[in-house]
């Protein structure tokens, strides 16, 4: 893996990411969808989708272009400039 200059919000694999989301957005959407039905109890899954999701669902979005792209692109910069190009196969 190379070193990177920011935070890598990206899953080993693309089927993780995808799991981590359905988890996170889940129990983010139930909490909310089931408050009528069953009161302030389901607040109680919301932690539990922030957690799948680690921390907010702008990261996982964050994390799933980055795993998309993982090995894919890579970045070289030369004299103060940087371009991305895909990486050789």
């Amino acid at each position: 893996m190379p070193i990177t200059d920011g935070p890598d919000f990206a899953s080993s694999t693309l089927p993780r990411h995808l799991v981590r989301g359905a988890i996170g957005l889940g129990a983010l959407a139930g909490s909310v969808a089931l408050l009528p039905l069953y009161g302030p109890i389901t607040l109680a899954l919301a932690p539990v989708g922030l957690l799948a999701l680690r921390g907010c669902p702008m990261c996982w979005a964050i994390g799933l272009a980055q795993t998309l792209s993982r090995g894919r692109l890579q970045r070289e910069c030369t004299d103060d400039r940087c371009e991305l190009k895909v990486a050789p196969r």
